[in-house]
């Protein structure tokens, strides 16, 4: 596996720059590609940091959820694996474009055969695909078909790698379609991740529950905190930001 890096930063083509957290977090993303979208930002609200912590966070996409992290969290130093290397090599240049480049490590690779070993993670996060292979269209767009589609993971193969990767007490945070709630929250328990924490997330106030935000912990003990409902989109309107 080899780690993404770029010498120089540049736009690509299809590729546009916009800013958020006040302008504090400058992003590249595909213009008609794949872009993250708040789920992401919800999961960076979500998880847990203490002071220190090291993240990896599956399936890095553009590198916003490090990029997040970095910025507004007391963390060491956090890894992003993606398994595309258009992505990957879009994640590292975002990394450069922030000045973050001794504090996030963008590596091409497959979260199923992690590029490292032994368990250095106090924290996992994961914003998977939500669709099996066969339910839904399939978008043409391959970028935003692995995103949404199990194309290349399952979410047992999310699970097996975080429980290998985790210290002892580590987290796993993920966030996850609403109706799948019970599939995840069974599968959990197998790899020796016990849910601790839950947070719905409603449209508005006369729909039914969304999307599920869920951290474990590695080897913890039983006991489900249910955190009040997240509405709509919450805060985060303000976070879309702009064109540069």
């Amino acid at each position: 596996m080899k780690q993404s890096t770029s010498s120089e930063i540049q736009l690509l083509p299809d590729e546009e720059l916009n800013l958020f957290l006040d302008g504090r977090l400058r992003l590249i993303q595909s213009k008609e590609g794949y872009r993250f979208s708040v789920d992401a930002v919800f999961l960076s609200e979500f998880v847990t940091i203490r002071p220190d912590d090291v993240v990896i966070d599956f399936g890095v996409g553009c590198g916003v959820i490090p990029l997040i992290l970095s910025l507004t969290r007391p963390v060491r130093y956090a890894l992003g694996i993606e398994i595309q290397e258009d992505l990957a090599n879009q994640a590292a240049r975002n990394v450069a474009l922030n000045g973050l480049e001794g504090k996030i490590y963008i590596i091409q690779g497959d979260i199923k055969h992690p590029p490292f070993e032994g368990k250095i993670a106090n924290v996992v996060v994961c914003n998977p695909p939500y669709r099996k292979v066969k339910s839904g269209r399939l978008n043409p767009d391959m970028r935003r078909a692995i995103a949404r589609h199990e194309l290349t993971i399952s979410i047992d193969d999310i699970l097996r790698t975080a429980g290998a990767v985790l210290r002892k007490k580590g987290r796993l945070a993920i966030i996850y379609p609403a109706e799948r709630l019970a599939d995840i929250l069974a599968r959990m328990r197998p790899h020796n991740l016990e849910p601790k924490r839950l947070q719905l997330n409603y449209p508005n106030l006369n729909s039914g529950a969304k999307l599920a935000l869920i951290e474990a912990c590695l080897a913890g003990k039983p006991g489900l905190k249910i955190l009040p409902p997240l509405i709509g989109q919450g805060k985060f309107s303000l976070i879309t930001g702009g064109r540069p």
